[in-house]
């Protein structure tokens, strides 16, 4: 199911759209950051769950309206639509809370802690008729969408490969949200989602699902490798770590050549393409050629020069701080009276989760609101 448009819920092409922040925390300001390089976004309200944090929030980033209470957010009528800037384990009941109250909503990632919590989001979302968006920021920054359209114009032919890493050394305490389980801690939801969703982009679904993990002291995944299987052999290698520096970025394996997103790959501005190229001299003789070549073995790297590579990159400019990118999708949707983004859509987020789902029980691993 896509979001069809919902005329009840348009918003007139020369008002402001109106948002909310749910949560005071460090993605909020950067989201509150990101909603200043938008003419159209007018950041109106911030809730948190104390006076103090919503008042400090709010003087921070020039924000009117201070609630002390997420549901005194949800019941702001000021408010068109509302980020979910709280913790992995909160964005459930944070979602439906202001879903109930009618609010447009869009949900940091991870979505949801499972599938079971992102089908009863959706499903609120679909009765009521409101917008409902996973912010994976990604999928809206510039080089991504270009990254697509070279695809589309077979620049690397037929994808056969891909491999993405992406992590970082964080300093260990087991109360912070990356050791805790008790916060959806660990490598999966936090930053494997990343490397999951470009998967999804390039590919799909996986048709299968190899996984190992390191589990901490405190239980959750400090370091994983992920491997899926789709159809024709193609394969995506995926490693993420919130213990080990990793070189962030990401390879597109092709049959004409590869394409390589620079780091950070959440959040990429730099594109190499490497095609193969046969020299047209010589490829009227290249069977002959190569076959001839093959029985000296001194001569094998000069049969290999017979494969020259062309290499450029490209640079796309990131405007703002990156998280405008998701707003202005997500205010052009409000503003079309669409339901869902068409870039990310619910079915896909859905299966995500579901996919982080299989991976967790091939670990073992359950988070302790599962229990």
């Amino acid at each position: 199911m896509t979001g069809d448009a919902n005329p009840g819920h348009e918003r007139h092409m020369t008002e402001k759209i109106r948002w909310g922040i749910l949560g005071t925390g460090r993605i909020a300001g950067a989201f509150a950051q990101g909603l200043k390089f938008l003419p159209d976004a007018n950041l109106k309200a911030v809730g948190s769950r104390t006076h103090a944090a919503a008042d400090h929030f709010g003087n921070l980033y020039d924000i009117p309206r201070r609630h002390a209470s997420y549901e005194a957010l949800a019941a702001d009528p000021d408010i068109d639509v509302v980020y979910i800037a709280t913790p992995h384990t909160l964005h459930h009941d944070n979602t439906i809370l202001c879903l109930e109250a009618g609010k447009a909503v869009l949900c940091e990632k991870p979505f949801a802690i499972n599938k079971t919590q992102s089908e009863n989001m959706i499903a609120v979302a679909r009765r009521k008729g409101l917008f409902l968006m996973e912010a994976m920021w990604t999928r809206y920054i510039p080089a991504v969408i270009e990254l697509q359209k070279l695809l589309s114009l077979d620049v690397i032919g037929d994808i056969r490969m891909m491999e993405a890493n992406i992590g970082f050394c964080a300093k260990y305490d087991p109360s912070n949200r990356f050791f805790n389980p008790e916060l959806g801690g660990g490598s999966l939801l936090d930053i494997g989602v990343y490397p999951i969703a470009l998967s999804y982009l390039l590919l799909g679904p996986p048709a299968r699902i190899t996984a190992m993990a390191d589990i901490g002291r405190t239980g959750v995944d400090e370091r994983a490798s992920v491997t899926f299987g789709y159809p024709e052999g193609r394969l995506a290698v995926l490693n993420f770590s919130v213990t080990t520096d990793m070189t962030n970025d990401a390879v597109i394996f092709g049959t004409k050549g590869w394409i390589r997103i620079h780091s950070p790959v959440h959040r990429p501005h730099r594109l190499t393409v490497t095609k193969k190229v046969i020299p047209d001299a010589a490829l009227s003789r290249l069977p002959e050629i190569v076959k001839r070549l093959s029985r000296i073995p001194v001569l094998t790297p000069i049969k290999n020069l017979l494969m020259s590579r062309r290499e450029g990159s490209l640079i796309f400019p990131i405007k703002g701080n990156g998280y405008n990118y998701e707003a202005a999708e997500v205010m052009g949707c409000l503003r079309k009276g669409k339901l869902e983004s068409a870039r990310m859509t619910l079915d896909e987020t859905r299966s995500i989760i579901d996919t982080m789902d299989q991976i967790r029980a091939l670990w073992g691993l359950k988070y302790p609101c599962e229990h």
